[in-house]
Protein backbone atom coordinates (compact mmCIF):
# COMPACT_ATOMS: atom_id res chain seq x y z
CA UNK A 1 0.00 0.00 0.00
CA UNK A 2 1.66 3.28 -1.22
CA UNK A 3 2.04 5.82 1.43
CA UNK A 4 0.23 8.90 0.83
CA UNK A 5 1.25 12.63 2.60
CA UNK A 6 -2.01 15.03 2.52
CA UNK A 7 -1.96 18.92 3.38
CA UNK A 8 -5.34 19.13 5.43
CA UNK A 9 -7.31 15.97 7.55
CA UNK A 10 -9.91 17.23 5.15
CA UNK A 11 -7.75 16.07 2.16
CA UNK A 12 -7.42 13.07 3.99
CA UNK A 13 -10.88 12.10 5.00
CA UNK A 14 -11.87 13.09 1.72
CA UNK A 15 -9.62 10.47 0.26
CA UNK A 16 -11.58 7.34 2.04
CA UNK A 17 -14.79 8.66 0.50
CA UNK A 18 -15.74 6.27 -2.22
CA UNK A 19 -18.92 7.91 -5.14
CA UNK A 20 -18.70 4.75 -6.95
CA UNK A 21 -19.13 1.51 -5.28
CA UNK A 22 -18.69 -1.66 -6.88
CA UNK A 23 -18.50 -5.87 -6.02
CA UNK A 24 -14.96 -5.50 -4.58
CA UNK A 25 -16.30 -2.41 -2.14
CA UNK A 26 -19.26 -4.62 -0.67
CA UNK A 27 -17.35 -7.47 -0.22
CA UNK A 28 -14.85 -5.46 1.92
CA UNK A 29 -17.67 -3.53 3.60
CA UNK A 30 -19.37 -6.94 4.57
CA UNK A 31 -16.34 -8.46 5.77
CA UNK A 32 -15.05 -5.42 7.80
CA UNK A 33 -18.72 -5.89 9.31
CA UNK A 34 -18.66 -9.47 9.72
CA UNK A 35 -14.96 -8.96 11.63
CA UNK A 36 -16.76 -6.11 14.15
CA UNK A 37 -19.29 -8.03 14.87
CA UNK A 38 -17.35 -11.47 16.28
CA UNK A 39 -15.04 -9.03 17.92
CA UNK A 40 -17.85 -7.54 19.62
CA UNK A 41 -20.55 -10.26 20.33
CA UNK A 42 -22.40 -8.38 22.87
CA UNK A 43 -25.45 -10.60 23.56
CA UNK A 44 -28.00 -9.52 26.08
CA UNK A 45 -31.08 -11.88 27.60
CA UNK A 46 -34.19 -12.35 25.17
CA UNK A 47 -37.08 -11.12 26.03
CA UNK A 48 -39.37 -7.67 27.85
CA UNK A 49 -38.06 -6.94 32.20
CA UNK A 50 -40.38 -4.98 34.39
CA UNK A 51 -38.28 -2.95 36.71
CA UNK A 52 -39.98 -1.02 39.57
CA UNK A 53 -36.94 1.70 39.70
CA UNK A 54 -34.60 2.71 37.02
CA UNK A 55 -32.02 1.30 39.32
CA UNK A 56 -33.04 -2.13 39.15
CA UNK A 57 -32.83 -2.09 35.47
CA UNK A 58 -29.67 -0.27 35.36
CA UNK A 59 -27.93 -3.32 37.87
CA UNK A 60 -29.27 -5.76 35.18
CA UNK A 61 -27.75 -4.35 32.70
CA UNK A 62 -24.36 -3.76 34.11
CA UNK A 63 -24.37 -7.15 34.99
CA UNK A 64 -25.11 -8.21 31.82
CA UNK A 65 -22.10 -6.32 30.62
CA UNK A 66 -19.74 -7.64 32.34
CA UNK A 67 -20.77 -11.41 31.73
CA UNK A 68 -20.14 -10.33 28.05
CA UNK A 69 -16.61 -9.43 28.94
Amino acid sequence: MPVIKYKTFEEAEKALWCFEPNQEYFKRVEKLFKTASALCKTKYPKGVYKYKTFEDAERDMEKWRRANY
